[in-house]
């Protein structure tokens, strides 16, 4: 049973940060960074953990509706997307590599399966494997699709002073707050989390496919 959860925790992550890489055919981003920025995200996840446990006590007494509202908006979503954001900030965009619009999407997306890798473990691995194959399948796309369209916004934020990095960090904050919320509800708002996730999902791809365009027109590539 632990294995299976750790294969079922691990492998999603794995097969979405390669699937991203991939994508990036332009001008590919070193395998090293690569790794480097899923290490990065699951060093971080430890940090994390620890200031979302120290924040939690506010919740204590709160009744059900608004302790979704507050762990999703005001602690849980906040933390981890302004950690990935942070770290993709200091360490990935003054690189050299990182010379097109479309890294910001890669770089962020592999800082967010290192995060989303470690976080499935720790949860799922004490849980039954019902639950971690339902993380696989939700837990895991949502970090990459609510990082990646952050991506998208720093990447361009650093060939465009016209666009802001902290849009991204919105959009992040809010696709991932709202999945929280509808879960932590435990209502039929379950269920929104699969609209949510599909058009996450959609609004991703668009602007991945609007990055490599951004990318070929200004000569990046």
């Amino acid at each position: 049973m632990l294995l299976s959860n750790i294969i079922l925790a691990v492998l999603p992550a794995l097969i979405l940060s390669w699937y991203f890489y991939r994508k990036d055919t332009l001008r590919p981003e070193p395998k090293i960074l690569i790794i480097k920025a899923i290490i990065l995200g699951i060093a971080v996840t430890i940090p994390v953990y620890i200031l979302e446990t120290l924040i939690s006590p506010i919740t204590d007494g709160m009744p059900l509706f608004l302790y979704a509202l507050v762990t999703g908006f005001g602690i849980a979503a906040p933390v981890e997307e302004t950690s990935k954001y942070l770290i993709i900030k200091q360490v990935f965009v003054p690189s050299d590599a990182f010379d097109e619009t479309t890294d910001g999407i890669v770089y962020t997306i592999a800082v967010s399966m290192g995060f989303a890798l470690l976080e499935n473990i720790l949860y799922s691995c004490q849980a039954p494997i019902s639950t971690a194959l339902l993380r696989s399948v939700t837990a895991v796309p949502l970090h990459a699709v609510a990082s990646g369209i952050m991506g998208y916004y720093i990447g361009a934020a650093k060939f465009d002073k016209k666009v802001s990095a902290s849009t991204g960090l919105c959009y992040a904050i809010l696709i991932h707050g709202l999945y929280d919320f509808f879960l932590t509800t435990e209502t039929f708002l379950g269920l929104l989390i699969i609209p949510l996730l599909w058009f996450s999902w959609r609004k991703l791809q668009r602007l991945y496919a609007k990055a490599q365009l951004e990318d070929r027109y200004y000569g990046r590539s």
